[in-house]
């Protein structure tokens, strides 16, 4: 017999928006430069065999490259000058774009879900240009009604300026908003400017998780029922 697919019903919670990181919530990413690299078909070379690249820094090339400060270019070129060369640019950037894997299996329908409740849903992201601009292949991402990129706001998670700029592009307070995101620290930085936040595992199931999450904040699934036989 056919069934009505759950829905989520705001119930007493005072959640209005549902915000979501990006990579390790509803897109499935490389969690490593050798995943990558594997993936984009390289090998690993010289010290990168031993895993993430060899080099101080390689953490604050990439706060640059996501706050928006330096492009993909030019991210890239630093990379290989700074690891003499192992890596051509070109192929910097190949593996760059082969951390994008895939949009994780029934985020799409959670997304759905949410949005017959009256709830918003909004993206805050800690991104770049060249990752921005393919969006537009997992339909998840595509479904949210705001989408907000570090590389565009110019800051960058776990600042608490993030939280505060995405809050008022948003216009909710944050008591008002459920964030989700993979990375600890941007969950713990969420808390403390006031959002309710919780971290996913992006190793396994993510939207039983946000599932979980939206019961755990007040926003219950109603049960399935009988469809009316026509």
């Amino acid at each position: 017999m056919p069934v009505k697919s759950p829905s989520i019903r705001p119930s007493s919670s005072l959640i209005r928006l549902v915000c979501f990181d990006l990579g390790g919530v509803l897109v499935r990413i490389c969690r490593s430069w050798s995943e990558a690299c594997r993936a984009a078909g390289f090998e690993l070379r010289g010290q990168w065999l031993n895993g993430d690249p060899p080099f101080n820094g390689w953490r604050a090339l990439g706060i640059q490259l996501g706050s928006g400060a330096i492009d993909c270019r030019n991210w890239a070129r630093q990379i290989s000058v700074a690891s003499d060369g192992l890596y051509s640019v070109e192929e910097i950037l190949a593996i760059h774009d082969a951390f994008l894997i895939e949009e994780y299996e029934g985020v799409g329908a959670v997304i759905d879900r949410i949005h017959q409740s009256g709830i918003q849903t909004a993206a805050l992201s800690n991104t770049n240009a060249d990752h921005w601009a393919r969006m537009d292949e997992f339909p998840a991402v595509m479904r949210l009604q705001h989408r907000l990129a570090s590389h565009e706001l110019r800051l960058h998670k776990p600042d608490p300026a993030i939280y505060r700029e995405a809050q008022k592009r948003l216009r909710r307070r944050g008591d008002e908003i459920l964030f989700f995101d993979d990375m600890p620290e941007n969950v713990q930085a969420a808390r403390e400017v006031g959002w309710n936040a919780l971290v996913i595992d992006p190793h396994t199931r993510t939207d039983l998780q946000i599932e979980a999450g939206l019961v755990q904040h007040g926003l219950h699934r109603q049960r399935s029922t009988p469809a009316a036989h026509s």
